[in-house]
């Protein structure tokens, strides 16, 4: 019998077009499913590679800092959520002791979240495309942190201790079966300790089988300079990126170029 899914499953890695074998599913759709669910499972354990993200953020000509949340331990970690959102008081006076009189317009922070995979294979390329974007716009850039056993909102604290006015949360996003190591930016104007989900912007899914870097950093560079420009985030704060052509090159500043 023809399934009529088969023809889209050439577009997508989503389970579908899976078959039958019976009333049961094919062997082969089983095993895979196993093995799925066991890559899923890996992503939220497998420690964040530290090492090779100091080396690759050097290679890009920056000194990345090294911070810790309140929870010690993975175990802890998914045991008390709460623990992931608050950055420990040793280091949150390290940072504060980074602030300059002017201030910084961004805080980059990179967090291991749900899946350390998904930091360990996409953050690097991502900051490779999004970090000269930020210097040819001429935005000041805090020291850039990664910070293990980081929920969200640890954000919130690093960028507040820096005295930041907004804060990039590059980290791994809940493992699913069919993507294991999916990366997300989150986008926080004015981040401060209590800010609430309504007040950020995310960016999901990016990875080669889904948003690719290119398309994550143009939209990551669109919604800050808008942020930065309305002093606004979250929910009030909408990608437009996809109607500049109706909008003209006036709509946001960065895309004004000289003719």
């Amino acid at each position: 019998m023809l399934d009529l899914w088969q023809s889209l499953k050439q577009f997508t890695p989503a389970r579908i077009a899976l078959g039958r074998a019976g009333a049961a599913l094919p062997t082969t759709a089983n095993l895979q499913f196993q093995l799925d669910h066991a890559r899923a499972r890996d992503a939220v354990h497998l420690p964040m590679d530290v090492p090779a993200l100091v080396s690759g953020i050097e290679a890009l000509q920056l000194s990345p800092v090294l911070l810790q949340s309140l929870a010690g331990h993975r175990q802890q970690y998914l045991q008390r959520p709460d623990l992931g959102r608050q950055l420990a008081e040793v280091d949150w006076q390290r940072l504060a002791g980074l602030k300059n009189e002017a201030g910084f317009d961004i805080a980059i922070i990179v967090g291991d979240g749900l899946s350390a995979a998904a930091v360990n294979h996409h953050a690097l390329p991502v900051l490779a495309e999004l970090l000269p974007s930020l210097g040819n716009a001429g935005y000041s850039l805090a020291p850039l942190c990664i910070a293990r056993q980081a929920r969200v909102a640890l954000a919130d604290d690093i960028g507040e201790a820096l005295g930041a006015r907004l804060s990039l949360m590059l980290i791994g996003e809940r493992p699913g079966l069919s993507s294991p190591d999916s990366l997300g930016i989150y986008l926080t104007y004015e981040p401060e300790r209590g800010c609430h989900d309504a007040q950020r912007n995310c960016i999901s899914n990016i990875r080669p089988d889904g948003l690719s870097y290119q398309q994550a950093s143009e939209t990551c560079l669109y919604l800050l300079v808008a942020a930065l420009r309305k002093k606004l985030s979250g929910v009030e704060l909408k990608d437009d990126s996809h109607r500049l052509d109706e909008l003209g090159s006036d709509y946001i500043p960065f895309l004004k170029q000289a003719t």
